[in-house]
């Protein structure tokens, strides 16, 4: 076993607060895995990633955007959430409202991928509603980030693109490790990764992650709790087979921070009484209340059986609970001297169960070298819930007072359980010709079944199912000089539950992209440069209707992104590292059912997104392993007032 000891200090950057550094130990071996686990990066530079192919593939032979932020880069940032380690990532907006404890924000391409973008280890962590899944960064490898469309690959995705996260797994490695950190809210966390062979050269080796985080933060009143673990098995009784058992637990507990859920008028303006404090507490200490817990249990099976022929299967069961209760800021305009708040609360729990069976073929045709990945996948997914909104007191936002007096809650205008099954049969063929071209082909057909059971008293029960497309075709040529230029095109589908004013389901979002761009290796160094340009365009897009009091759905909203990204990842030296990131982006309404907003530019998404990261590490004399870390990051934005779909 190939052993490294590592001094590099741990340092926690959470809460907005000032870190503490604490040294760390790390005693660890070589990374194995199978055909879907990619090598990790060296240091800053990535070599291949899955989310764009299903397989471990070179970067360069991806025929579209792909970034990777590997464990290192995570721990020089000292992320402490999932979006959080996005923030340097090209053509990902992360974070649009702040620091938000109990969700992952993040926009790609200026589409938002929060509910439906995310992934876990290949599998789609799909939510909707309030019955978000949030993955401890601490309890992964590295993550993944595909631009533009993915649902030829995974089926309905978000248009953007996705965030693949590669988890922490039993590799038949000694592993003991120990981080903690503190921040000056106080917010502490302890950290463990331990692992290794249940017996000498025997197949079976384990691994078990875990960590403990709470305090307080920046806002007054909303402190915070979190336990996570996740245990693993890997059994590998010979070369050619593979099994992975694994699981996951997670608590939270937590009063709500403002989350950047705050009015134009004591933010961006000024308002009579100046700007609202930064640490202001909104709701109600003793009615506010979040409390959730998610586990899930799966397997990953892969067998080799001859040269030719890899067959693999990975399934995964996903149980979320949710319950929450608080005031929130809702500006009626009303009073300039104090916030306008309403209550709210739901209790939500929501099931996934995912498969997905693939086979693998490497063969050769003539002067054809073919990867051939064939599979089917089913999904379902079930989530029950209530949401009520009722009354809440104003409040001063320079002497706030709390009293929990006032708060009241109407009857559920939310009583539903929604069923949303999903059969995908799915090909994909890499194709190497001569000595650099490239041919990425891809076609996968989704059948989709949404039932919906309402129980309030307007009864809107429905039924749909219906089925879509997707294709995707990328020409790739790789130059001996590490110099890679590509052209693509996708098409993509997304389901969405609802149904529109005539009670007509709303039908899935559809959509293309068409994207060229060049990807660069030199030879003289360690690095990675990219360059893309592309047009995306998503149509069907689901849009809030306000109609003789009651609220509707409408799919009558079309929005085109077009733009350019660029991304350097480089190991400059053997103790500096650099990643940069450019992004500009020309953002339109082409079609919505407000005429007067087409030609406008949605809100929140910013048109320009640019960043800098350096990390220096000292490599001897007294100061060995001490780390230093400079960021440069801006984004321009469009104006908050513009009008939105």
């Amino acid at each position: 076993m190939l052993a490294a000891l590592s001094g590099t200090p741990a340092v926690a950057q959470q809460d907005g607060g000032d870190s503490v550094k604490l040294p760390t130990l790390v005693i660890e071996g070589d990374q194995v895995g199978g055909v879907a686990d990619p090598a990790p990066p060296e240091g800053y530079v990535p070599s291949e990633a899955t989310a764009g192919s299903k397989t471990a593939t070179p970067i360069e032979e991806i025929p579209q955007s792909v970034s990777v932020i590997g464990r290192e880069e995570m721990d020089d940032r000292g992320a402490q959430k999932v979006d959080e380690a996005l923030r340097y990532t090209p053509g990902v907006f992360a974070q649009p409202f702040g620091v938000d404890t109990d969700t992952d924000w993040a926009y790609i391409r200026g589409f938002d991928v929060t509910q439906t973008g995310m992934f876990l280890d290949g599998l789609q962590q799909y939510s909707y509603a309030f019955a978000g899944i949030i993955t401890d960064p601490f309890l992964l490898e590295g993550i993944e980030v595909l631009r533009g469309p993915a649902s030829v690959l995974y089926g309905g995705a978000s248009a953007g693109g996705l965030v693949n996260k590669r988890s922490k797994r039993a590799n038949g490695q000694r592993i003991r490790y120990l981080e903690a950190g503190i921040t000056d809210s106080p917010n502490g966390y302890v950290g463990f990764d331990i692992g290794d062979q249940v017996s000498d050269d025997g197949p079976w080796s384990y691994r078990v992650v875990g960590k403990v985080k709470g305090g307080d933060t920046q806002v007054e009143y909303a402190d915070n709790f979190r336990g996570v673990i996740a245990p693993s098995l890997l059994f590998e009784p010979d070369d050619d087979t593979r099994l992975e058992l694994f699981a996951t637990y997670q608590y939270d507990e937590q009063r709500h921070t403002n989350n950047g859920f705050l009015p134009y008028k004591g933010t961006v303006e000024r308002a009579s009484y100046g700007y609202i404090p930064r640490d202001l507490y909104y709701a109600e200490p003793a009615s506010d209340d979040f409390e959730a817990q998610q586990a899930s249990i799966g397997y990953d099976l892969e067998r080799q059986l001859n040269d030719t022929l890899t067959l693999r299967s990975t399934s995964r069961w996903f149980h979320v609970e949710r319950r929450e209760e608080f005031a929130y800021p809702y500006d009626t305009d009303t009073s300039d001297d104090v916030l306008g708040r309403t209550n709210f609360a739901h209790d939500t729990t929501a099931d996934l169960l995912q498969t997905d069976n693939q086979a693998i073929f490497d063969v050769e045709t003539g002067p054809l070298s073919h990867e051939l990945v064939t599979g089917v996948s089913y999904e379902q997914y079930r989530i029950d819930q209530w949401q009520a909104s009722g009354s809440a007191p104003d409040l001063d936002p320079i002497n706030p007072t709390y009293g929990n007096s006032g708060l009241t809650l109407a009857d559920p205008y939310t009583d539903e359980s929604i069923t949303l099954d999903r059969l995908g049969l799915y090909a994909q063929d890499q194709v190497k010709v001569g000595d650099g071209w490239i041919v990425t082909l891809n076609g996968r057909y989704d059948r989709t079944w949404i039932d919906r059971n309402d129980r309030t008293a307007g009864d809107a029960d429905y039924r749909d199912q219906d089925g879509a497309f997707s294709g995707r075709a990328g020409l790739a040529y790789g130059f001996d000089n590490g110099v890679t230029p590509y052209v693509s095109a996708a098409r993509f589908f997304e389901p969405q539950i609802g149904t529109d004013g005539n009670g007509d389901p709303v039908g899935p979002q559809t959509g293309d992209q068409y994207e060229a761009g060049v990807k660069y290796q030199p030879t003289f160094m360690q690095a990675l440069l990219t360059a893309s340009v592309f047009e995306l365009t998503r149509r069907n897009t689901l849009q809030t209707v306000f109609q003789g009091g009651s609220t509707t759905y409408s799919t009558v909203g079309e929005i085109r992104s077009r733009g350019v990204e660029l991304e350097a990842k480089a190991n400059v030296t053997d103790n500096l590292k650099l990643t940069a990131a450019l992004s500009r982006y020309d953002l339109e309404i082409v079609d919505d059912i407000d005429q007067s907003i087409v030609g406008n530019q949605p809100r929140l998404v910013p048109e320009t997104l640019a960043s800098v990261w350096l990390d220096y590490t000292v490599d001897t004399g007294t100061f060995k392993g001490l780390g230093f870390g400079a960021a440069f990051a801006t984004r321009g934005c469009p104006m908050p007032t513009t009008p939105t779909p």
